[in-house]
């Protein structure tokens, strides 16, 4: 169970790192003459809702774990919560309830948003930056050419 659960943690981490750069290459790919525009709006869209589907993915996934180690959500006191966990799981149990007390997981989202709006500037930037190593590459090469030929 926690295996599976850890591998669709990574595929949405993977999700929220590969969605810019996707779509920062689908733009350039189209004919769309300022794509920079249609990157940044739909971009951010489509990182918060990915972000958003994360934030919730989180606190159901703890919530499956907790079910999973006999954790009863209902119970009124500890000897109810704790009666069907076993003694090895004890420990995991109690650090997964503390974090899933304190904000819920639409603050996390609206968080995680606003912490990851730099990266779709920083993929756009390094794309740029890109560009012109390849517009100076090729810049040398032709120069070189055209002194060899000479």
């Amino acid at each position: 169970m926690d295996i599976l659960l850890t591998i669709a943690d990574f595929l949405i981490f993977g999700l929220i790192a590969a969605i810019p750069i996707l779509w920062l290459v689908i733009l350039k790919k189209s004919t769309i003459e300022f794509y920079e525009i249609y990157y940044f709006s739909i971009g951010l869209l489509l990182l918060g809702l990915v972000i958003y589907f994360s934030a919730w993915w989180s606190d159901k996934s703890d919530l499956m774990r907790l079910e999973y180690y006999g954790y009863n959500m209902d119970g009124m006191n500890e000897t109810e919560r704790y009666g069907k966990v076993s003694q090895e799981n004890m420990e995991r149990v109690k650090s997964i309830e503390i974090g899933i007390m304190g904000i819920g997981w639409q603050l996390k989202a609206i968080f995680g948003f606003i912490t990851l709006i730099p990266y779709i500037l920083v993929v756009y930037v390094g794309d740029k930056l890109l560009q012109l190593i390849k517009w100076i590459y090729k810049a040398k090469i032709r120069r070189n050419t055209e002194n060899f030929k000479k």
